[in-house]
């Protein structure tokens, strides 16, 4: 557990071999930024343990890079999930006119964990849900499930738009400058093969000479 929330070796140290990883996907900057860009946008929707499948979703929709989606949802961590929350309860409740503002992190936590545990006891019991189970469950789903799902889709895209416009022009760039490096070295290469056999042919018009 206290691997998960804080690991040995930091959290800049994972970011950024993420961003190495990014930056060497074979595919277009245009791509890998979009696919980032929809793996924030799925960090911020209310649908837990389901961020992976609902990044890779908009990612092949929009046609953008599926890889790069799941590594976009790096931007919903342990560090960063109490403020994702709160805010995307908050805007939502504001937008769709709710009373009550956001609430602290465990709070919406606790709340998922009663939807769950009624929607398992509904389960258990054949499919038939009992009436509190269902009240508990709808009373759910309209005070913190849309308002999550409203504030957090808005909050969303602005993340995803951030995040393609930062992230399209930085892995450009790293691709042209690889590229420029391959080219030199290989160019650095056929020089001294040129070099070699040039002083093959001068040694052996010497040795002919003699």
């Amino acid at each position: 557990m206290r691997e998960f929330l804080y690991p040995r070796k930091g959290f800049w140290r994972g970011f950024g071999y993420i961003g190495k990883r990014m930056r060497r996907l074979p595919d277009t900057p245009h791509r890998i930024a979009l696919g980032f860009a929809c793996g924030a946008f799925a960090s911020f929707s209310p649908f837990f343990t389901l961020h992976f499948f609902v990044a890779a979703f908009f990612a092949w929709l929009l046609r953008g890079n599926i890889v790069a989606a799941l590594f976009g949802t790096i931007v919903g961590n342990p560090l960063s999930f109490p403020a994702i929350a709160s805010s995307s309860l908050w805007l939502g409740r504001l937008v769709m006119g709710r009373e009550g503002g956001g609430a602290n992190f465990e709070a919406i936590m606790e709340a998922f964990g009663a939807a769950f545990e009624s929607a398992w006891a509904g389960v258990k019991g054949w499919f038939g849900f009992e009436t509190e189970n269902t009240a508990s469950i709808l009373s759910f789903l309209d005070e913190v499930f849309l308002p999550y799902l409203v504030g957090g889709a808005m909050i969303g895209v602005v993340a995803a738009f951030v995040s393609y416009w930062i992230l399209g022009p930085l892995v450009a760039a790293y691709q042209t400058g690889r590229q420029r490096r391959i080219e030199r070295r290989a160019a650095e290469r056929r020089q001294a093969i040129d070099e070699e056999l040039s002083a093959y042919e001068t040694h052996d018009r010497t040795g002919d000479n003699a």
